[in-house]
This record gives structure tokens, sequence and C-alpha cells, in this order.
């Protein structure tokens, strides 16, 4: 069957380079001459029939713009055979015969289902900014979400040296340490916490005892939410205060902060190669698949790979964090 209209929608937490990667899908159908249609809120506006037709004029002045147009929701209703059903009546009454979705693991759970059940093609783009999906080395949101917490941190840090305090900065992370490890490094942390590695309580007393034994008059831990040494973050904090009443401690969660901004200049070239490669792949036959990044090429992984598989963080990585913390 020959792709003519192709449905896009963004799925799941938003993430910088969401907008960019509509704006590519909805270009690279008018180079090809095909018809795009958007989805609104997801899944859920699938099943609601909430649709607008797109042109290459109507992504204009988005490529630079955070959140996604189209807006995100969790639909309950998709997970049923029932509102799939309602949602694939939908799709095929508007003419669509392809589908992008741009989401993270739980997004293409329900796009390989509905293509499991009603043979329609299917292409994930992955947008998340935990950058913790099989297949690729880079997820859109990502580099702009590790931007923006680096500046954070940096401000963090400002006073963290004028009152010679201790900050725990919790990241995003539940399930990966990537954005925790990365910016931890880039903004010279002296101890980064995260769910790949549990380095325990008192490794982590040590550690902070021998920086202040080197000279260190303030030090910065950066910890991913989803780390597993306390309950959370202000569990540590009464933790070290207890057993080191001499330290000044404070804690800060950046929380939705590191979802939003401006995409940086490799989300956005990101999203767009994804686009170009998720609508280009439709058209050549291909389903049930994720576009991917692997050693600067763009690649295609089956979504059930995609799902089951875990991203690993670079051993290497921590390697290095442990000597910039000398």
């Amino acid at each position: 069957m020959s792709v003519k209209k192709i449905a896009v929608l963004t799925s799941g937490g938003d993430a910088p380079g969401m907008n960019a990667a509509i704006r590519a899908v909805v270009r690279t159908c008018a180079y090809h001459g095909l018809e795009v249609m958007g989805v609104y809120r997801g899944y859920q506006g699938m099943i609601e029939g909430d649709f607008k037709e797109m042109s290459a004029r109507s992504v204009r002045d988005i490529i630079n713009k955070g959140g996604t147009i189209l807006k995100s929701a969790r639909s309950k209703d998709f997970r049923t055979p029932e509102g799939r059903a309602i949602a694939y009546k939908n799709l095929t009454a508007a003419g669509a015969d392809a589908l992008v979705v741009i989401g993270g693991d739980g997004s293409f759970t329900g796009a390989l289902a509905f293509n499991k059940e009603y043979n329609f093609p299917v292409i994930g783009i992955p947008g998340t900014i935990d950058n913790d999906i099989y297949g690729t080395d880079y997820t859109l949101g990502y580099d702009t979400a590790l931007n923006t917490v680096i500046d954070a941190i940096d401000k963090i840090r400002d006073t963290a040296s004028s009152h010679n305090r201790l900050f725990f900065i919790e990241v995003m992370g539940r399930d990966a340490g990537h954005i925790a490890l990365n910016s931890g490094i880039g903004a010279g942390a002296e101890e980064i916490l995260i769910p790949e590695e549990n380095i325990g309580l008192p490794k982590l007393l040590k550690s902070l005892e021998k920086s202040r034994n080197s000279g260190k008059t303030s030090s910065l831990v950066v910890v991913a939410e989803g780390d597993n040494i306390g309950k959370n973050v202000f569990e540590l904090k009464e933790y070290v205060e207890e057993h080191h009443p001499d330290y000044d401690v404070r804690v800060s969660v950046l929380g939705h902060m590191q979802r939003g901004g401006s995409p940086s200049c490799f989300d956005r070239v990101l999203a767009s190669r994804m686009g170009v490669k998720a609508v280009e792949s439709l058209i050549e036959g291909k389903t049930n698949c994720m576009v991917g990044i692997r050693n600067t090429k763009m690649e295609l992984t089956p979504l059930e790979k995609a799902i089951k598989g875990t991203s690993k963080i670079n051993m290497e990585l921590l390697r290095v964090a442990e000597i910039m913390a000398t």
C-alpha cells in the first residue's frame, strides 16, 4: 500500500525539539507530495478525532519553540482495545494511512499495539529528555535539558561558594542517570548519584569529607531522581546533617524547568534529521520501527527492541567523574 497521508502526534512528557520534529515531518511530506494531518493531545486526540490538516506554512516559526504545538496527553482509553478501535476508525475516516509518533517508550508501546491490531504503519521518533531509549545515542530534548541543568547548577554554585554550603541538586532521571552524570561532570560536581551506581551512604560521607579535607569550602552533589541510596534527596540532606552537623546543607530540585526552553542547535538538527527519516521510511514501506541516531548515522530499530531494550550509561564517564572530583 502506498502512503498518501500521514498523521503525526506527540505523546507523553514534552521535550524540547518536538516542534522541530513536527516541522520536519510536515515539510518532508510536502516535499514528497503527501498530505499530513496533526493529531492534537496524542492518542486521546485520536480517540476524540481532534485532527487538523497541516501544510509547510503551518509549521513556520516553531523550530525554536519548546513544548509541542500539537499538545500532549496520556490516554487511559487508548490502553483498551475499545479505545484503539475508535482511534483507528477516526484515523481512517480522516484519510490517514500512516502514523508518526513522537514520544518515549510508553508512546511506542501504544503504537506497537495499534499496529499489531490493525496493521497500521507506524514510525516512532524518540522524544524524551532522559535519553533512556534503546536504539539511539541521543533522544530529542536531552541536549537542551543538559544545557538547562548546567546553567542552573552554575548559578547554584555561585551561592554555594559565597556561603560555604553543600548543595544537593536533584535532576530528572527516574530510571537512567544520563542527565545527572553528564551535567555533574560538566558543572564540576564533587559527587554524582545515579540509579545505575549505588555508592551507599557511607561512601557519600567519605567523599564529602575528602572534598573538605582537600581544601574545598563548598560542594555540589548532583542527584538523579531515581537514585536509590536514599528515599529522596531530602533524606540525603538529613543523613548528612545528622552525621556532620557542621555542614550547611541545602537542597534544590530543578523539576520541570528541565523540560522547557528553546531547543539547542543540536536538538533542532537532530529533530530535522529524524523527521525526514521517519517520513521517508514510511514511503519505503517500513513500519513498526523507531528512528534513531547511532555513530552520527540515522538508523531504524524495531519498536519492540526500543521498548524492551535499555540504554546504558558510558562507564568511562564514571571514571572521569571520579578523577575530576579529586
